[in-house]
């Protein structure tokens, strides 16, 4: 079963611009809704494995992206398309709200 990759500063640029669409979950350590949150992502990184790329972020070790991106509070989730981001949603939401976001972009 698939898991999140963990992307970085460094790699979020090559990351992103996939062909397939990419769900990045900006979260931190410290961070509650971002542990309840947690396994819901983990989930559609295995039921969207070869459809979709599942990647999370931590905002502790990387703060270009978040910054670039204005994140302000945690959990950010962010789908990106062609390296354009096309969706977010903050703060911790249903699993089904994800998905939906994300198949969206299918």
């Amino acid at each position: 079963m698939a898991k999140a990759i963990e992307i970085t500063d460094a790699n979020f640029a090559e990351v992103i611009n996939s062909d397939k669409p990419v769900l990045v979950d900006f979260w931190a350590e410290w961070c509650g809704p971002c542990k309840m949150i947690g396994p819901a992502v983990e989930q559609l990184a295995g039921e969207y494995e070869g459809k979709a790329i599942v990647a999370k972020m931590d905002v502790d070790m990387n703060a270009q992206v978040p910054a670039q991106f204005g994140i302000r509070s945690i959990p950010t989730l962010m789908v990106f398309k062609n390296g354009k981001m096309v969706d977010k949603v903050i703060g911790a939401v249903a699993k089904s709200v994800l998905e939906q976001k994300l198949a969206a972009h299918l």
